[in-house]
Formats: C-alpha cells, structure tokens, sequence
C-alpha cells in the first residue's frame, strides 16, 4: 500500500439544485379561462355546455409553493383530449391515466418558472371545452447541488456503477429516487443504493446492474430533481442529466496465493500474466474492485521509498494499484514482495494499462486480508439482495431505449448473478 500523487478524479455535474422554506399548499381551483376557436371555455371549473367539468391545478395567477406536486388536470362527466402544458418553449412531458380523467405532469415542476397550461375536454353533448392556467413557481430560499461521476460521452467498464454526490443530506430518499430516469440501449436491470456512510459528500446515492452492465451500451441519464424537495425546504433547482457509453469487458482475477493474474477480455481469456502482490503484513486485501483512474507515471511514497512507477492503474483509494514493477520481475509467479500494489511485468502492465478504463472489475483472491467497504469502489462486494436492501423504495430499475421504470424484484425472475467477493458492508 502507498501514498500517491497523481490528478483528482473528475467530477461532473451542475451546481446549486434547489429549495424552499414556505410551504404554503395552493390547490385552489382552475384559473379562469378564454375562449378558443372551436371550442367553448368554461370557467371556474363549472360545468358547460357539454356537462364536462375540466379543472387545472396550479390555479391560474398564482405562485405555486408545491412544484414537487406537478401539474393535474381532471375532467368530471367527460373525458380529456388534449392537454399541453409548457414551461416557457419547453413542453412538459405527461400521462392520461386509462380513463381519461386525469392528466398529470411527469416530474416536479422547475422552480422560478412560469408556466402555461391549456387543456380540452369533451362530455357527452355539446362542443368541446377549454381551460388555460398561467402560473408561476416560487423561488426557493435554500437549494442542495447533485454531481455524477460519469463524464459526457467517457467509457467506462462493465462494473462501473452510476455515482451520485449530494452537498445535502437527503431525507425523502423516495422522492429523489422516483425522480431518476436511466435510458440504455441495451436491456438493463438494476438498482439505486444509498450510502449512509459516505465521505465524499452529504449523501451518496449509487446504481449498479444486477449483473454487469452488457458490453458497449449507450446509457442516457437524467435527475429530474428541479423543484424536489429532498430534505424539508430544501429544493433541487436543476435537472442534471449525462450520457456515456460501457467499452469492452476487461475483467482481472488476481490470486495472490497462486501469484498469477487471468485477464478476460469479452468473455474470453486475453492473458494468465505472473504477479507479486502484497508480503506478510501488507497482504493486497480481497475484494471484487473497480479501476479508478491510471496514470504513467505514479509517484508512489512509502517508508524508504520514493519512486516514479509506470503504467500504475488504481484500484483503492488507499493506493493500491496495478502497475509495472520491473525491479521484481524475478519474484512474479513466485512469491509476494509488494507494499499491497499487485506487481506486473513492464510488457504486462503496459498492455493491461492501455486497455483499461474506469469501471473495469478487478478480484483479489487468495489473500488472508479481507477488502474494506469504500476503499474504493467497492459496490461489488455485496450481493444483488444485499444491494437491493439499499433502496429507499425496495424496488428495482428495469432500463431500456424507452426509459427505465420500477419494478418488483420478485417480478424478475431468477437469473445468474456476479458472485460478490469482499468484505460486509
């Protein structure tokens, strides 16, 4: 194990994200409406000529304090045609419910925004009837910021997990999960995971695959956190959304007992390289790791040592890598010798090295040391139930090219699952 110096791992992601200290509840009734071409307007949500009663909530001329509520409009004794709401020239996505009684916007409100919504309705005689609401959202007094990990259009590997930072905590983990949305163009099945012990931020929130995610997908991701109330007053004030790709699968089995390391490259085997790993005392812990950033060189620091170490590709946080060692060349496939780094050829390393992206697994085995939760990225070290148990909804993501909904996971079925190695989290 050693101490490092090389370039912070990047983070990306919008700033200030929203938030609210009045709570004032404005249901009242719809706004008051104009007449259309073609078709007559009601007002005051009464009855016209048609008996359809069409209702719009926010109320129009009012500063909506509940935007995390969205936009609902209902029709009493007819059915809803047509329904368009916009948030200055952005429509505002919605779904009509199977009677066609109501209609409701799909994610909170944006705060500080106006809006305009015009719908029509028809009963059972008569023309159709139209109503309009103009309104606008309040401006929140405290507000929380997201960041994701991921970067616009990076590859990752197939272990790589979707990493959320929130400069807040979060108490209606419910809330903010329901608002996250995961397009793949691959089938994927997952689940979100919060971390209660994180230290790089206020809250963590996490989504891994069930299994790893399929090589070269193409993931759409969006928070639609404007205008959710995370904590009480506490408001996100932007959507923050990102897209990236998974690359090949790489994926490393490293036995320190047996002093070798099988490299797999798209399900087949790439290369059975030897190693050296950590000697008795700095035993490199066990553990299903991801790679986190590489660099050549490394500058790597410990008790008598200062050295400039090439093709070093990082999997703990506490600086442990793969990297060439070609002063213990003799030693690989032999006997272990390392500060806990696993130690490699300069031809292996360099070859691993430029395949490597963040995201890639890495497994220690063999070891007498046990990994320890969040040296690293270590969401592979539980199990698909025990990370299950981490949503605050108890539901799992089913993803696809048409968006990403939740899902029982006694509705999936059985299917093989990624054997988790590490340490309990």
């Amino acid at each position: 194990m050693v101490m490092f110096r090389s370039l912070p791992l990047r983070l990306h992601g919008l700033g200030g994200l929203a938030v609210c200290a009045t709570l004032a509840l404005l249901l009242a009734g719809c706004g008051g409406g104009a007449k259309s071409t073609g078709a007559k307007t009601s007002g005051g949500g009464e009855a016209g000529e048609s008996g359809v009663r069409l209702s719009i909530t926010p109320a129009g001329g009012k500063t909506d304090t509940r935007p995390d509520r969205g936009i609902t409009v209902r029709a009493a004794g007819g059915r809803i045609g047509r329904v368009v709401a916009r948030d200055g020239g952005e429509r505002v996505s919605g779904k009509l419910n199977a009677a066609g009684t109501v209609w409701h916007s799909t994610w909170a409100l944006g705060v500080s925004q106006r809006y305009t919504v015009t719908a029509t309705a028809e009963g059972s005689s008569g023309g159709p009837v139209t109503r309009r609401s103009r309104f606008r959202t309040f401006t929140p007094a405290k507000t929380f910021s997201t960041q994701i990990v991921e970067g616009y259009k990076e590859t990752y590997g197939v272990g790589m997990p979707i990493i959320l930072y929130f400069s807040r905590p979060v108490s209606d983990r419910v809330a903010v999960e329901r608002a996250l949305e995961i397009r793949t163009s691959k089938p994927v099945v997952g689940a979100w995971r919060w971390d209660g012990r994180c230290n790089l931020a206020a809250d963590c929130l996490y989504f891994r695959p069930r299994r790893y995610w399929p090589p070269h997908t193409q993931v759409s991701f969006a928070a639609h956190l404007n205008g959710v109330e995370a904590a009480p007053g506490v408001y996100g004030r932007h959507t923050l959304t990102q897209r990236f790709e998974i690359g090949s699968s790489l994926r490393v089995v490293a036995d320190t007992a047996d002093h070798h390391m099988k490299v797999r490259r798209e399900g087949k085997l790439f290369a059975d390289w030897p190693i050296s790993s950590g000697k008795p005392g700095d035993e490199t812990p066990n553990g299903t790791y991801l790679t986190i950033e590489k660099a050549n060189p490394v500058d790597m620091v410990g008790p008598g040592y200062d050295i400039e170490v090439p093709w070093s590709v990082r999997f703990t946080w506490s600086g442990d890598y793969l990297h060439d060692a070609y002063w213990s060349v003799g030693e690989q496939g032999f006997t272990n010798v390392s500060h806990g780094c696993i130690n490699m050829s300069p031809e292996d390393a360099e070859t691993f090295y430029e395949m490597a992206v963040p995201g890639d697994p890495v497994t220690i085995t063999g070891s007498p040391r046990a990994g320890t939760w969040d040296n690293g990225w270590t969401m592979w070290f539980l199990s698909w139930k025990r990370w299950l148990r981490g949503s605050a909804l108890h539901m799992a993501v089913r993803a696809g090219p048409g968006g990403s909904s939740f899902v029982r996971p006694s509705s999936l079925g059985r299917h093989r699952l990624e054997k988790p190695h590490g340490a309990r989290a």
